[in-house]
Order: structure tokens, then C-alpha cells, then sequence
């Protein structure tokens, strides 16, 4: 994530993962583990349908925004930029609120530093080719089929681990992306049979997919450049996100179709957008609020069972018809998902319980 899902959810698990705190979160243990069972278990389900509904919102008003017929806005750079900028914002905004005595104090003060922005910068460039990646297979394919065109990134977790942080991966993790793969080509030949194939969007879900692998690689690189602070990571990247996106626009000419646009001047269109906005800040906040209350291989099953609500609703939503063979490959995609989430659950449970075992095998490499 969403996984665009997009797209802050390998930010905010690399955070927590560090223990870097986010101050809207609540603290782990404490009072929450010494709550009733029945009270833990109705927050945790709160939270998990709160996950779900942001998640798959947001990839339905994104599909609506960038390939609406009726809205007919060829425009998803500007689409892109404009809830990078409604995420800064509103970063700013709340940390200006906790100076004034807002009801989250603990929220770091924001002010834009050059030095520190052109240190984020490397980290920026990956965050816009995945949140424009993950756009542009949106707007290329189908609903129904959005998790399998962008569904490698666990394959491309593991062969950056390998060629950059030299990570081994086990044999069952492997035949868990054997499934993964299988399922991804399965389901790219059976678009194909049904005349819905766009191997531009097939292009940008791989694309999408290693961007957001190498997010994580250089968040955790970047992070100490913000002394760890998920919240002003967010406010650079945004940032450096918006600045980024002007020269890209002017190029791609997209300030030419907006010029030309007839809703321009529409109520509901902008309304839209700032929702999508709202929704894109949102999915980072309800992602780490389903870790803090569950697990991050809770949160990994939880996503995996999403994307295949988000699959059955888009498929009735459109009224598609989809063949077996069309199914079994969504169903290959995200068991092969669970089944890798499960076992790194299962060899991290066992490097922690081994003190032989080296700190370096210790660590997750799925996002």
C-alpha cells in the first residue's frame, strides 16, 4: 500500500520497525494489553474495517479521477501532485496546531530546511516514480485487476535484498514468489484473452512494484537524516514530491490540459480531489494504526484479504465478467502473498527465539 497503496505503508513500516514513533499513534503496550478482551478485540476490528475502507476508497476515487469517461481529465501527474500537496499541508498544518495546543502536542514543529530536503532528495525521485507508477497502472487496467499488475514487489524485495544488502532469502519464500510470478502471468494472458490487456499498465505495475521496494531500501537510509521522524519524512518527501512535479508536468504538457479542461471551475471536481488528497494522507495514518493494534504480519494478512474484497467489489461494481483461469491467477497472487508473509512471520519468530542466529537475518524484508 495499498498497497499504494500507495504508498506510504513501506514508509511507515520501516519507521515502526525502527521504533521511531509517530506522535497521532498510540503507544504500544501500556493500558491497551491491560484492556478488556472484548474492548481490545472490537478496536482491533474497528481499525482493521477503517484500514479497508480508506484503502479501497481511495483506489476507487483514484480510478474515477485519472480515467472517468465522464470526467475525461487526461491529466495524472497534476492528479498526483495535488495530493502530494494536500499531504504537505496538512503535515503542516497539524504540526502548526500542536504549537498552538492542539490535542497532539507531541507533533514535531515543520520548518522547510534546504539541506535536509536536498538530503531527502534521492529518496523523493523513488517516491514519485512509485505514488505516478502506481497512478498510471491505475489508470491503465481495470480495478479488478490493479493488485496482479502491481503484485511483484514481494519478488522485487527479494532480489534487491540479495543485490544490495546481500539478504538470502529461504527455499520457502522462493516457491511463494514461484506462485506470485506464476499468478502475475496467468493473469497478464488471460487480460489478454479477454481483450482488456494494456501492456502500458502492465509496464507501470512493474515499474510500481520495484519503486516501492526501493522506497523502503532508502527510507531506511533516509530516516536518520530526520532524526527518525516519520512526520517530517513525510513533509520533505511531499515537498520535494511538489517541486519535482512541475518540470515533469510542463514537459508532458499536462498544464496545457488544464487549461483546456471544462470542470476546471467545478465545485464537485475539486471536492473530489481533496478527498482523494484526504484519502492519501489517511491510508499512512490507518496503516500504522492496524500495526500498533495487531502485528505487521497481522497487517500483511489483513492487506492480502483486502485486495481480494477490493477484486470481488470491483468486479461487481463494473458488472465483468472474468473467466476461471482469470480468477485462479488472482488467487495464486495473493496466496502466494499470505504464504510468503507467513513464513517470514515464521523465521522471524525463530531468529528471535535463536540468539545465534546474525542480527542481518533477522530483519523483514517484505513491505
Amino acid at each position: 500500500m495499498t498497497r499504494a497503496q500507495l504508498t506510504r505503508t513501506g514508509i511507515l513500516r520501516m519507521a515502526l520497525g525502527g521504533g521511531s514513533g509517530d506522535p497521532l499513534l498510540p503507544a504500544e503496550g501500556g493500558g491497551d494489553q491491560q484492556a478488556p478482551f472484548l474492548l481490545r478485540a472490537l478496536r482491533i476490528a474497528l481499525v482493521v474495517c477503517l484500514y479497508w475502507f480508506i484503502s479501497i476508497a481511495m483506489v476507487f476515487l483514484n480510478k474515477y479521477l485519472l480515467d472517468s469517461p465522464s470526467l475525461r481529465l487526461d491529466a495524472p501527474l497534476f492528479v498526483t501532485f495535488f495530493q502530494c500537496a494536500v499531504t504537505a499541508a496538512l503535515c503542516l498544518g497539524l504540526s502548526l496546531g500542536a504549537a498552538c495546543g492542539s490535542p497532539c502536542p507531541s507533533l514535531p514543529t515543520l520548518r522547510l530546511d534546504l539541506k535536509v530536503s536536498r538530503s531527502v532528495l534521492p529518496l523523493s525521485v523513488v517516491f514519485i516514480g512509485m505514488v505516478t507508477s502506481n497512478n498510471l497502472c491505475l489508470k491503465h487496467v481495470g480495478v479488478a485487476f490493479y493488485n496482479v499488475g502491481r503484485s511483484l514487489t514481494t519478488v522485487f524485495n527479494v532480489l534487491l535484498s540479495y543485490l544490495l544488502l546481500k539478504q538470502t532469502t529461504s527455499l520457502y519464500a522462493l516457491l511463494a514468489c514461484g506462485v506470485i510470478i506464476g499468478g502475475f502471468w496467468l493473469g497478464v494472458d488471460q487480460e489478454g484473452a479477454e481483450g482488456t490487456l494494456s501492456w502500458t499498465g502492465i509496464f507501470f505495475g512493474i515499474l510500481a512494484s520495484l519503486c516501492v521496494s526501493l522506497n523502503a531500501i532508502y527510507t531506511k537510509k533516509v530516516l536518520p537524516v530526520v532524526d527518525g521522524s516519520i512526520w517530517r519524512l513525510t513533509f520533505y518527501n511531499n515537498v520535494n514530491a511538489c517541486v519535482l512535479f512541475f518540470p515533469l508536468m510542463l514537459l508532458l504538457g499536462e498544464f496545457h490540459t488544464l487549461y483546456r479542461f471544462d470542470k476546471l471551475g467545478n465545485l464537485g471536481f475539486w471536492g473530489m480531489m481533496v478527498l482523494g488528497g484526504l484519502f492519501g494522507f489517511a491510508i499512512g495514518y490507518v496503516t500504522g494504526l492496524q500495526i500498533k493494534f495487531t502485528s505487521p504480519l497481522t497487517h500483511n494478512v489483513s492487506g492480502t484479504a483486502k485486495a481480494c474484497a477490493q477484486t470481488v467489489l470491483a468486479v461487481i461494481y463494473f458488472e465483468e465478467t472474468k473467466s476461471f483461469l482469470w480468477w485462479t491467477s488472482n488467487l495464486m497472487v495473493l496466496g502466494g502473498s499470505f504464504a510468503y508473509t507467513w513464513v517470514k512471520g515464521l523465521e522471524m519468530r525463530k531468529a528471535q527465539e535463536d540468539p545465534n542466529i546474525k542480527s542481518s537475518e533477522r530483519n523483514e524484508t517484505g513491505v
